[in-house]
């Protein structure tokens, strides 16, 4: 019987020997570089030029070219950098990327609505630089609206964030979970981060790990469940598996077992909307609390799902970012009371 790690009760950001510091609702002090979604390919030029060195002045991104580019031509000079040639392009129109000498000066954060009224809430940031942030999603909140109108999601929190810490940023949510589900939800804070993480998105080089406490022993120590998933025409808001739906891919493995639930941990290969509660379900396991897919109340009033990990890659220095969450007190709470052999309230 495994046990799930400290991986999985205590938050924080990584990078190399870097840790964030979590809270529950606390924002994190620590705002260095974080891991990247596209890292730029060594070549003769690349390798002289250090993207660590750049730093933000206002509105601009600086950094120190080598003498082998110093003369080169500008656009030559932001093939070589990892910025989408589409947004090279309208930099280079607008005036938004300046030579002097052996300094080049990209206009990459340029004052940008939120797109969305602020409404204050607590936030839990587990990381957050120039570029990228991330925000501890809690239970019972959506990530952006659903309906025309609607306030209080976090995409409303994190304008909020934005505007009572002077950022000028855009509201650019990368992936979204569940409305019950808890875990990490990453934001690009500006255009060039956008393209990048998108692409990365579609590419699958964003890794989210997700902890689950399923109904039942599951058998196999590890296993992979692939299974289409489409509309389930009876019912506008659930998803069921379907020869018909988009391919669907699901990785898990148990951790820990009791005598009627399964701790597992699961990685996607897809993101199908209710992906792991669809296809728990569809294995037999629906998770504790999920009563949309099979799941009982006893023991939980939501679905026991949480993204215990998000893994990426900083949009301009190319570095490896992972990001833990905390697990969710109610998840905590059943799982210490399952161990100690009382009986979950």
């Amino acid at each position: 019987m495994n046990r799930l790690g400290a991986a999985g009760r205590h938050g924080g950001a990584k990078r190399t020997e870097a840790h964030a510091r979590p809270g529950k609702f606390a924002r994190t002090d620590e705002r260095g570089f974080a891991g990247a979604s596209r890292a730029v390919q060594p070549s003769a030029k690349t390798a002289a030029i250090s993207l660590k060195s750049g730093r933000r002045k206002g509105e601009w991104w600086e950094l120190k070219l080598p003498d082998g580019l110093a003369e080169a031509p500008i656009g030559a000079i932001l093939k070589q950098l990892p910025v989408p040639a589409k947004l090279a392009g309208r930099l280079i129109a607008a005036k938004g990327a300046i030579k002097q000498g052996k300094q080049l000066r990209l206009k990459l954060f340029p004052p940008e609505e939120p797109g969305f009224p602020g409404d204050w809430a607590e936030l839990n940031i587990l990381y957050e630089d120039d570029f990228s942030l991330v925000v501890n999603k809690p239970a019972g909140v959506e990530v952006h609206p659903s309906v025309q109108g609607q306030r209080g999601t976090l995409a409303h929190a994190v304008a909020a964030y934005y505007e009572a810490t002077g950022q000028r940023c855009r509201v650019r949510h990368i992936h979204r979970l569940d409305k019950e589900t808890t875990g990490p939800v990453l934001y690009a804070k500006n255009e060039l981060a956008h393209y990048v993480f998108d692409k990365a998105m579609r590419e699958k080089e964003i890794e989210r790990i997700y902890v689950a406490i399923a109904e039942g022993v599951i058998s196999k120590a590890k296993g992979t469940i692939d299974a289409p998933i489409g509309q389930d025409r009876h019912h506008p808001t659930r998803r069921r598996v379907s020869e018909t739906g988009e391919p669907a891919v699901t990785r898990y493995e148990v951790v820990e077992t009791f005598p009627d639930l399964t701790l597992v941990r699961l990685r996607l290969e897809t993101g199908r909307t209710h992906q792991i509660r669809v296809h728990l379900s569809h294995i037999g396991h629906p998770l504790t609390g999920d009563g949309m897919y099979g799941g009982s109340r006893r023991y939980m009033q939501r679905q026991a799902l949480h993204g215990e990990k998000l893994v990426w890659r900083h949009p301009w220095t190319g570095e490896r970012l992972e990001v833990r969450a905390p697990l969710p007190e109610d998840m905590d709470r059943l799982l210490q009371e399952l161990r100690s052999g009382a009986e979950p309230r």
